[in-house]
């Protein structure tokens, strides 16, 4: 039995794939192939599991684990969510503008006269881009964008971001433009 300190979310297994013992699972790696690269994959439960083969399907992988050797065995797996710890994941391989989303999670968003919006507590894509989550004490949660306009600056040895908080959306513009009307010119 394995317990992680600091978990990194990988994969979402799915399904069954076939007789063999073969699981569906959505990979959570910039390779989805790459998913047996980073060593044991672990559940939260404590189970380990092996990586024996990978193949890319559509929007997925099929994968094949030590000693997950029929349908049966694979079915009991459905929903189970694999992790690895964050100390094996290549931080070599970032480039200045890249962060793990298990490395923003605990920073505290301020904006540029030191005032908290809390912290960050997850980090979502529903498809429309990047969000991050800030809770703070007696606060609701909110999404902010993970974008270049709203989150200005990162600095994971302090544990903060900078936010611009009128781009992120949780001020509101103290001088909202003015409309006027065009009046059409009668002829």
């Amino acid at each position: 039995m394995t317990k992680l300190e600091n978990p990194v979310l990988m994969a979402t297994i799915g399904g069954a794939q076939g007789l063999r013992g073969e699981v569906r699972a959505k990979a959570y790696t910039a390779d989805p192939t790459a998913l047996g690269d980073y060593g044991k994959l672990h559940s939260m439960d404590g189970r380990s599991f092996e990586v024996l083969e990978i193949r890319e399907m559509k929007n997925m992988v099929a994968v094949r684990f030590r000693g997950i050797n029929d349908r049966n065995a694979a079915e009991a797996l459905n929903g189970l969510e694999l992790y690895i710890e964050r100390e094996n994941l290549p931080d070599e391989e970032l480039e200045d503008d890249e962060f793990y989303y298990a490395d923003l999670e605990g920073l505290e968003a301020r904006d540029d006269k030191g005032v908290s919006y809390g912290t960050v507590t997850g980090v979502f894509d529903f498809g429309a881009g990047d969000l991050l989550e800030l809770k703070g004490p007696g606060k609701r949660p909110v999404l902010i964008p993970f974008s270049e306009a709203s989150v200005l600056e990162i600095d994971l040895e302090a544990g903060t971001l900078l936010i611009d908080p009128l781009a992120a959306g949780l001020i509101d513009d103290p001088e909202p433009p003015k409309f006027t009307p065009n009046k059409a010119k009668k002829k």
